[in-house]
């Protein structure tokens, strides 16, 4: 009972391009400005990837290229625009021969504007019209002459005057339309010469009837991570610091979670602080694990009692914070706890180290080591990008009602913040000194403030207040999303964009906030250019006796399992056990919007799903996270175990996108809902209502 109370109580301290096709994102790959008034030069406003410099810059360009015909300048005009667009990286996706970016964005070569969600349809493609309209007028220091030339394999010459034509560069239209076009079989967004529009069409035109669950294990955990090398088995852990490998069973086998509790993966618990408000909080795996053994574990530690503990208090002056001060706000000694990424080795073999069931439970190095302010908000999720290799860190403000410090808008500190490593390149121990690392590893260079040595160049994302499950999408990699837990009014979910700056302390969501202490930072942030919440829900949205809220982020919903859910991104709150789901409209406009999900329990369930006193909902308890396997299934990890999303059928939620397959188990009687767990004993009852409520008492008191 006591540890269960302490797992709450920790949640709500902690809480709060495969697809061609990606959401609104500049060349830099930072999320586009939001613009009252249209840009000088060129004729994009709202959300646009150009300030007034750039504007600026591309009109020199533009007025330098000295074009005498009105028809082709106005059409190089709009090329050369193209950059300020929203979907500018998605126009500008494609690499020259070079590597290098395109001069010019993909032109629309087709009828259909291959594949282009653009609303303009022309019997004649844009590219033949840039074609006929600009072959034969010169045009000073040409944006489509350079290292494209060798792309269609049959240009002509480049001749050595600066002023060319179209016609100096490439032998036909066909060349010409070869190397900047888009194809007609690649469905990609291209450029028709205005801005781009999408259709208003969705992930799935079905709307699901309701999630139907199926509970395959009964302990607790908080964590889920499948194996990277894409089997079957997933790795589990709980707070006080144990990992377990187990087999996920089939859809439809009737089958349960394959794990021994008895004999862990390894067992961390002498390394964990697990407290009231402290434990192991996230694990990742090695994209190359099958073959390297590496896998990470972000915990919490005491220096007071491990002396290896020990590490830079995130509180300090470069941040114009005193730590001493935390000595007389009850929190003991100043930077007591620490947050610690360490790296360790599983016992098999160098060729095959994911065959061992075991790993070692010594450390190999200490990735990462942060002294606490506070004892709440410290994030703790960590993850590997599916494009770049690298490791995202999930950091919260540090504590402290309000994020007093300001924290999660100062640039110079890492917490509210989420981080991008290199942990492949290990540094020296002098390199670490001289750059003012948190540990070992190296800073990417892409990361937006990477050449800042001011600035804290592990920060790719700013102004979170505790984000608590992210994850990208398997579909299309350029949406990460992050759920950030609100403190009095707002749980929101983030679609995170490098260098973007969601909000907190200054916005709690969409809400303006009003922290004890406004920070020094907050008076300059009605200058900065914030990015709100896709999705999200007030507390008054959720209904539980605890009357508090605290998002838990999900996933896009990519099994085929469920057809009907294909594409709608799930998150859930812990205390309230709602699940909802966010469908965005149009596809990859980054606009959702979000419903109530009705759930319930599968009859055939592998085990029990019990019920909510009362009613007849799945007793999921508390929503600690979810998760996907390598199959794309979800799962959500609860207080009362683990759940899987399954077949509509076998709730009796109509899809008329699903095939139905023959079900195990007995049919569903009248008196019998399908869709609810089979009878549960009164004392049974009784002793769930009991429990219920002296958890809530116990959440509520500690709230307040």
């Amino acid at each position: 009972m006591a540890v269960f109370v302490a797992i709450l109580l920790l949640i709500h301290g902690m809480l709060l391009l495969q697809h061609s096709s990606s959401l609104p994102l500049c060349n830099d790959m930072k999320a586009p400005v939001r613009r009252n008034s249209s840009l000088g030069f060129c004729e994009y406003s709202g959300s646009v990837c150009c300030d007034n410099n750039r504007d600026l810059q591309l009109h020199k360009q533009f007025v330098a290229m000295n074009i005498s015909d009105h028809t082709c300048a106005s059409l190089v005009k709009s090329v050369l625009c193209a950059t300020c667009d929203p979907f500018a990286a998605e126009l500008f996706k494609a690499k020259t021969n070079n590597n290098q970016q395109r001069p010019v964005p993909i032109l629309c070569n087709s009828t259909n504007s291959g594949g282009s969600s653009s609303s303009k349809q022309s019997a004649t493609s844009f590219c033949s019209i840039v074609w006929n309209e600009c072959k034969n007028t010169l045009i000073q220091n040409s944006p489509f002459a350079p290292s494209l030339r060798g792309r269609a394999g049959s240009a002509a010459p480049i001749t050595t005057s600066n002023s060319t034509t179209l016609t100096d560069l490439w032998q036909s239209e066909n060349t010409f339309c070869n190397a900047f076009g888009s194809s007609p079989s690649n469905d990609s967004v291209c450029f028709d010469g205005e801005p781009v529009k999408l259709t208003n069409n969705t992930e799935s035109d079905v709307s699901p009837k309701g999630l139907c669950l199926e509970k395959i294990g009964s302990e607790s955990y908080i964590n889920m991570a499948p194996h990277p090398d894409g089997s079957s088995r997933a790795f589990f852990s709980n707070l006080p610091g144990k990992i377990w490998m187990a087999s996920i069973p089939e859809q439809d086998s009737g089958a349960k979670l394959g794990v021994e509790e008895s004999d862990p993966f390894v067992d961390l618990t002498d390394e964990v602080l697990f407290d009231t408000t402290f434990g192991m909080l996230g694990m990742a795996f090695h994209p190359d694990f099958a073959r390297n053994g590496r896998f990470f574990a972000s915990y919490n530690c005491d220096r007071l009692k491990s002396p290896s503990c020990a590490g830079r208090c995130a509180c300090n002056s470069d941040v114009n914070c005193d730590p001493s001060k935390f000595n007389s706000s009850g929190t003991g000694a100043p930077c007591q706890y620490q947050s610690v990424i360490s790296e360790f080795t599983a016992n098999g073999s160098l060729s095959s180290p994911s065959t061992d069931p075991h790993g070692k439970p010594a450390a190999v190095r200490r990735i990462f080591t942060m002294g606490l302010p506070y004892t709440n908000d410290h994030g703790g999720q960590i993850l590997f990008g599916p494009d770049d290799g690298y490791l995202y860190v999930m950091m919260g403000d540090g504590g402290g009602r309000g994020d007093p410090y300001g924290f999660a808008q100062n640039k110079k500190s890492i917490l509210g913040k989420i981080l991008r490593l290199d942990i492949d390149n290990i540094p020296s121990e002098k390199e670490i000194d001289d750059l003012g690392l948190w540990g070992h590893y190296t800073i990417p260079h892409d990361n937006p403030y990477s050449e800042d040595k001011e600035l804290a160049r592990e920060i790719w994302a700013m102004g979170f207040r505790n984000p608590w499950r992210c994850g990208f999408d398997v579909d299309r990699p350029s949406y990460f999303v992050c759920a950030d837990v609100g403190q009095d009014q707002y749980e929101e979910v983030d679609m995170v964009t490098k260098g973007g700056n969601y909000g907190w302390n200054t916005y709690e969501g969409p809400i303006l906030s009003t922290p004890k202490k406004p920070s020094a930072v907050k008076d300059s942030i009605a200058t900065q250019d914030l990015i709100f919440p896709v999705a999200g829900y007030t507390h008054k949205q959720v209904n539980n006796k605890i009357g508090s809220a605290a998002i838990s982020g999900g996933f896009f919903y990519r099994s085929e399992t469920d057809p009907c859910m294909t594409g709608r991104y799930l998150y859930g709150d812990l205390y309230a056990s709602n699940i909802w789901s966010a469908i965005e409209t149009p596809r990859n406009s980054g606009n959702f919007s979000s419903k109530a999900l009705q759930f319930s329990c599968a009859y055939d369930s592998p085990l029990s799903c019990g019920a909510v006193p009362g009613t007849t909902l799945p007793a999921l308890g508390y929503i600690f996270s979810f998760a996907q396997d390598n199959s794309n299934d979800i799962f959500i990890l609860t207080s009362s175990g683990v759940y899987r999303v399954v077949r509509p059928s076998r709730c009796n939620y109509a899809c008329s996108k699903e095939t139905v397959r023959p079900v195990k188990g007995p049919s569903p009687s009248p008196s019998s809902p399908p869709s609810r767990a089979h009878s549960v004993k009164p004392m049974k009852h009784l002793f769930l209502l009991l429990i219920s409520f002296l958890f809530m008492e116990c959440l509520y008191i500690w709230h307040k």
